[in-house]
């Protein structure tokens, strides 16, 4: 059991020290947060001069990613306990703001709002979930984690159950969870490079990458540590500025996260308007007159398909006839070309058409009414009651998963390693919330106060004076934002404009008249997000590797300068690994980031539970827990996610898979009660562990009850 006796007190460094290094910190950051106010305002100043609006995204690039290089370089070391734990000296409420950027990812950033702004009450399942896993953090796992001492989550696994076995789980589960989570991290960092630069998505993700490894490869969780409390004070800036305004816009009051509920309830009355408004119905009735025809055109492919290849071929003659102008004629070339080639082809692409265009022929849109708590009504039809039940236990589902995940996320769980003490550790957590609370009590406003300016604003105008936000959206990309007259009344109305929830953030500073140097701004905020967790999901991969299974497992006598130069070198393996399926753009990125907290709550939570709080848990009960966890989870998501059914070849329809009407994001429901289970049981099967480890457990527990060893 050597090096797993837990620390006692104060860490590495004295408490004078520690607080002369804290006054240190607080003076260099106040420095710090004035010079970014003052290159904000210096931007700005060259705007109003005339300084293009390409430049602006492409300094804030430039210097954003510099100054997170400047640190890492200036933290750059070789010595095994700055590279992996930052030397345990990081104060509290700077691991928070860390642990804050840490877990600000380009989902929670960007796509937050615009969840809550698509889904309404359902999207307050992320917010529920990821801020109670704090919780549960705090309670269970954070302070008995730094009590044991290690480096790494594995680490414990091994030290805690004994063997390697556990350890060598713990690894495979760690680069599972890390690796499917920091893809959708570095499409995330390509999608916003790519928006700031012009540059081509794929070289966006690439460029992003230097600018992750630059920190992580040099100065490992030192370099981090100092960078992600660079990154929070950027992206909660950049965040809360747009949303304040707004809100003064609409309201005249400049704390949105208080006047939410009035404008929810003048969104709620809008609502009813629009859903009985005969223009919005007319549009209704369209799409639901194309979602027929392509149904008809499904009943009889090859016919279809020679009425389309007809009705094109005499809409370009015909063009060509009357001499209409090229780009029509053109045009029609290209709508020819683009006619599908064979049987399958056509059937999927009339297929997609009418599923497209069923899901426009809602009202709202087809979004849900925003303070609805679920779909169906539990005193309607059978169908209606069905609907109400499967939504209420998917959210809740979600909750749990996202909850649990949150609490056993390796990345999430090496940062309460790095303070002074068990007392930091315990209010670094306090600090965490607090700082992520900052954003996520902000979302739901954002989201009511846009969708307010949509409703009242937008709706209704005429397609020559909508705001000139609208037009260079569209222009930028039609999947974020596109708009049609479909009902040709001159008018736009809700169910003719398509608006992806991506966008809610990035254009809230146009949205609320503020000058382009604050989208650069929120712009290189989500940067700064994406990039702050995809350094702390590198360096959880590339320790997992280096630390635990290269130093622990293969070579215990490797010296501390070789095994931090194997991380380093894996590091920029796995990142370029991560940036090479990202540019694939495989499969939807909330889909990810969600998959990868029902893989961490299945594999980890139990075992770390157990680990902690029951010191008959034993290396069998560890191993075979996690990996039921793991298989379960991850099989029910292969066989009922569309993309990953078609990754594994999966065929029959969705609902023969389905257990309850649960949907794959929440797949950890099954994994963490079995493993639970199966961990409980199989301890009980086997052998205790030896008296040191249960003694050594219940001392990290009640520090009091014996003198620790």
């Amino acid at each position: 059991m050597a090096g797993m006796a837990p620390e006692s007190g104060g860490g590495f460094i004295t408490a004078s020290a520690n607080a002369d290094f804290k006054k240190q910190l607080n003076k260099v950051y106040a420095w710090y947060t004035g010079g970014f106010f003052a290159f904000i305002v210096v931007l700005a100043i060259l705007e109003q001069m005339g300084l293009p609006r390409n430049w602006i995204g492409l300094i804030f690039l430039i210097a954003t990613v510099g100054l997170y290089a400047g640190i890492g370089i200036m933290s750059r070391t070789s010595d095994a306990s700055e590279y992996y734990v930052a030397g345990r000296r990081v104060p509290a409420i700077y691991n928070g703001m860390a642990t804050g950027a840490d877990w600000m990812s380009a989902a929670s950033f960007i796509g937050m709002a615009g969840t809550l702004y698509l889904t309404g009450y359902g999207g307050l399942a992320f917010i529920m979930g990821w801020t109670g896993g704090y919780c549960l953090v705090a309670l269970f796992l954070a302070p008995y984690l730094r009590k044991f001492g290690q480096f790494t989550i594995p680490d414990f696994l091994g030290a805690r159950y004994g063997g390697n076995l556990p350890r060598f789980i713990g690894i495979l589960a760690a680069i599972l969870v890390s690796f499917v989570y920091v893809v959708a991290q570095i499409y995330g960092v390509g999608l916003i490079t790519a928006r700031l630069t012009g540059l081509d998505f794929t070289v966006g993700v690439f460029v992003g990458l230097g600018g992750i490894l630059v920190c992580s490869f040099l100065g490992g969780m030192r370099a981090v540590t100092w960078t992600q409390v660079a990154q929070y004070i950027i992206l909660i800036v950049a965040y809360l500025i747009p949303v304040v305004w707004l809100s003064i816009k609409h309201t005249g009051v400049p704390v949105p996260q208080v006047i939410y509920g009035q404008q929810l309830a003048k969104v709620t009355e809008r609502e009813k308007q629009l859903r009985t408004d005969p223009k919005e119905l007319e549009v209704i009735q369209i799409f639901k007159d194309r979602a027929a025809a392509a149904d008809a055109k499904l009943k009889d492919v090859p016919a279809a398909m020679a009425a389309d290849r007809a009705a094109a071929e005499k809409k370009l003659a015909d063009l060509q006839a009357a001499g209409a102008p090229v780009k029509e004629v053109q045009d029609a070339e290209k709508a020819l070309g683009a006619l599908p080639k064979t049987e399958a082809d056509a059937r999927k692409a009339y297929a997609a058409a009418k599923s497209a265009a069923e899901a426009r022929a809602r009202p709202l849109g087809g979004m849900p009414a925003h303070g609805q708590a679920f779909a169906g009504n539990p005193d309607g039809t059978p169908a209606e009651q069905k609907a109400f039940n499967d939504s209420r236990r998917n959210f809740l589902g979600l909750v749990f998963c996202l909850m649990v995940g949150t609490a056993a996320l390796p990345h999430i769980l090496m940062r309460y390693y790095t303070t002074p003490s068990v007392k930091e550790a315990r209010e670094s957590v306090t600090w965490s919330l607090f700082f992520i609370c900052l954003l996520y009590l902000t979302a739901p406003a954002l989201a009511v106060l846009v969708k307010y300016e949509v409703f009242n604003v937008l709706v209704g105008t005429p397609f020559d004076k909508l705001p000139a936000w609208v037009g260079s959206w569209a222009k930028v990309d039609p999947s974020l934002l596109s708009i049609a007259d479909i009902n040709k009344d001159g008018l736009l109305q809700l169910g003719e404009m398509r608006l992806g929830g991506d966008i809610i953030v990035l254009a809230t500073p146009e949205i609320a008249g503020l000058p382009y140097v604050i989208s650069g701004m929120v712009a290189a905020g989500g940067l700064a997000a994406a990039l702050s967790t995809a350094d702390g999901l590198l360096l959880t991969i590339a320790n997992a590797l280096s630390h635990d299974l290269y130093y622990k497992m293969i070579d215990p006598n490797a010296s501390t300068s070789r095994r931090v130069a194997i991380s380093k070198g894996l590091l920029l393996v796995v990142a370029l690994a991560a940036a090479y399926v990202a540019s694939l753009k495989i499969a939807d990125i909330l889909f990810l980031v969600s998959a990868a907290f029902s893989l961490a709550a299945a594999s980890f939570f139990p075992a770390l539970v157990c680990g902690v709080f029951w010191k008959r848990a034993n290396k069998w009960g560890c191993v075979l827990g996690m990996v039921s966890g793991l298989v379960i989870t991850f099989y029910y998501m292969a066989t009922t996610q569309p993309w990953m059914r078609g990754l594994f070849g999966v065929e029959g329809p969705i609902a023969d898979y389905t257990w309850f009407g649960m949907a794959p994001i929440a797949a950890g429901v099954f994994g963490v009660p079995l493993a639970f289970a199966v961990t409980i049981i199989v301890s009980l099967l086997t052998p205790a562990p030896n008296k040191e480890v249960q003694d050594l457990v219940e001392h990290v527990r009640y520090p009091d009850l014996k003198p620790a060893r």
